[in-house]
């Protein structure tokens, strides 16, 4: 996926999907009430959403098209390829330069990198 949410967007397409399948009078009422929006705010980016592919609405319902996860995780590549020409031992170099990780942490990226040698 080529595009980026922006914040606002991303905070939208969150609401859709932690509540995704959701009736658009369900949207409206959920961002009117946590992003302060009317109608037609939550329609026009709704449709904008729609068009790059990220949701559907279908029969007065949203669904999502692609899951959270799947969006952040080709979001998350094309970050280390623009920045790390693809390079995630250099990704991972920069990110812990100021970032000190936790015995947890290591421990779950260790089971990660495992269970990839697995696959």
């Amino acid at each position: 996926m080529e595009h980026r949410l922006g914040a606002v967007e991303s905070r939208f397409a969150d609401i859709v999907w932690s509540h995704a399948p959701v009736s658009t009078g369900e949207l409206v009422k959920l961002c009117a009430e946590e992003l302060n929006w009317k109608r037609t705010t939550t329609y026009t980016v709704l449709k904008k959403l729609g068009e790059q592919g990220l949701f559907r609405l279908e029969n007065g319902t949203v669904t999502a098209l692609v899951s959270r996860e799947d969006y952040y995780a080709s979001q998350s590549e094309q970050y280390v390829a623009e920045t790390f020409d693809g390079s995630l031992p250099a990704f991972i170099a920069a990110f812990t330069r100021k970032k000190v990780l936790s015995r947890s942490e290591i421990d779950e990226i260790k089971r990660m990198i495992d269970g990839w040698g697995e696959e």
